[in-house]
């Protein structure tokens, strides 16, 4: 496993930032990393990759996007068993919820979500979730 998909849904950039820097802590521990939006990649392509990391915002309600990552997570989590998963998202109101339940989700599911939680970070990351997103990174490449 020398390739970590980074695969996050934005709407506005600030996710897409904490991809970016997902993967800079995957490339700093001499592994390479593939930034890929949700609609430009199957879930199927990940289904023999045991380590990935998935990034979306809170919309709505707290919930994650309706249109293309919601039903990207739907479909991993018939074949999440087992493999490793680091989460991700910007939010702009409440408390975090919307990844609370994606964790669940994931670990319900059968997944080990890294450190047991998601990095998320209220409206643009700051250096601090930038740098959570990195250390996230390199805790993927470790494995």
């Amino acid at each position: 496993m020398d390739k970590i998909y980074v695969v996050y849904w934005s709407q506005t950039g600030n996710t897409e930032a904490m991809a970016e820097a997902v993967a800079r802590g995957i490339r700093s521990e001499g592994k390479e990393s593939a930034v890929v939006e949700v609609g430009s990649i199957s879930p199927e392509e990940l289904k023999e990759e045991a380590v990935f990391a998935l990034g979306c915002p809170a919309m709505g309600a707290e919930v994650l996007e309706e249109s293309e990552m919601e039903p990207f997570v739907e479909t991993l989590e018939a074949f999440v068993k087992g493999k490793t998963v680091g989460l991700f998202g910007s939010y702009g109101w409440g408390d975090g919820e919307w990844m609370r339940d994606w964790e669940a989700r994931m670990q319900q599911a059968g997944a080990n979500v890294i450190g047991g939680e998601g990095v998320i970070c209220q409206e643009t990351p700051d250096q601090e979730a930038l740098e959570r997103c990195e250390e996230l990174g390199k805790n993927l490449a470790a494995l």
